[in-house]
């Protein structure tokens, strides 16, 4: 099955999205499935994981809604407060839905790396691994050094890298482009030495300039997540809608795609299979014996660690 790891649905209201701002105008309407469809389907994407984008409660049951009335949402990156007294309960009142994972954006707390490394928020984010579900860590390049911290206080089960940390590649300027890539690079790198990080190749379009990026100003940077992670640790996300303040569907696919083909990677693995596997979404083609053989003996090692059972 071939899945779009990352895109999102909403009913907007300003109050609900205020970082979509006057230069994203594109994006002030609804967004549901149906308007998802034909950009979809003319890429060859079966399927997709709609990723929360509003730190609300209600964002999560409005996604798992969608997800039970539209059969191409196989799972659902959801929003839960890490604090609240009720977070057991309100994880088990969602169990057998296609709920997969949950996110926060971190990007927009008024400290990204502070919020990281606060104790509160690495036990609550624990104790959503011990349960079974994977973690998207949604941050900008700035905040890659603190997001090592919290990816190696974190590990008792995956997290996923949004939109390879976000890289600067906007500037017009050559000199400061360089010195960006290389900053990014050395701290990006340093994430793939964590067995149980993936990363998303995603978002790029939007980190660049949007009405002047060419996808080989970006190749580099897809390059540097290949060399990093390796083909098992990649999944493909379109950031749809938000890719259309720089691109369409289209636009975003054809960038990893036509990437991929030229790489010679496993395209069954990149968009679908890497998906299905860290997000737990359903037994996995196989991919790598020897990959799955250590990721599952890593798995069961956190699992042992813990007194808490993970969700089936």
């Amino acid at each position: 099955m071939r899945i779009d790891a990352h895109q999102h649905f909403w009913h907007y209201r300003a109050s609900d999205f205020p970082w979509i701002d006057d230069a994203m105008g594109e994006l002030k309407r609804d967004f549901l499935p149906p308007d998802l469809a034909a950009e979809r389907e003319a890429c060859g994407i079966e399927a997709t994981i709609a990723v929360q984008a509003r730190p609300v409660l209600e964002e999560t049951d409005f996604l798992l809604d969608l997800a039970e009335r539209e059969a191409s949402i196989v799972g659902v990156v959801g929003w839960v407060d890490l604090e609240a007294d009720d977070l057991d309960a309100t994880l088990e009142r969602w169990h057998g839905s296609r709920l997969c994972g949950f996110r926060h954006l971190i990007q927009d707390e008024s400290d990204p790396s502070d919020y990281l490394r606060r104790g509160d928020v690495q036990r609550g984010v624990q104790r959503l691994q011990r349960a079974g579900w994977c973690y998207d860590v949604l941050v900008t390049a700035a905040h890659l050094p603190a997001t090592l911290d919290f990816c190696r206080a974190c590990d008792a089960h995956t997290l996923v890298l949004d939109h390879l940390g976000k890289p600067d590649v906007r500037s017009h300027l050559e000199s400061v482009r360089r010195s960006a890539f290389d900053d990014w690079r050395r701290e990006f790198a340093r994430l793939g030495e964590l067995p149980h990080l993936a990363c998303k190749v995603s978002g790029l379009i939007t980190e660049a300039d949007w009405q002047r990026w060419r996808p080989e100003d970006l190749r580099p940077y897809l390059d540097v997540a290949l060399e990093t992670f390796g083909e098992r640790r990649l999944l493909f996300g379109s950031d749809w809608p938000v890719c259309r303040v720089a691109g369409d569907y289209r636009a975003a696919f054809a960038l990893v795609d036509d990437w991929a083909t030229e790489r010679g990677l496993d395209r069954d693995a990149l968009f679908g299979g890497n998906a299905q596997r860290w997000y737990g979404l359903m037994p996995p083609p196989a991919l790598d014996a020897d990959l799955d053989t250590r990721l599952d003996t890593w798995l069961d090692t956190q699992a042992h660690s813990s007194t808490q059972e993970r969700r089936p």
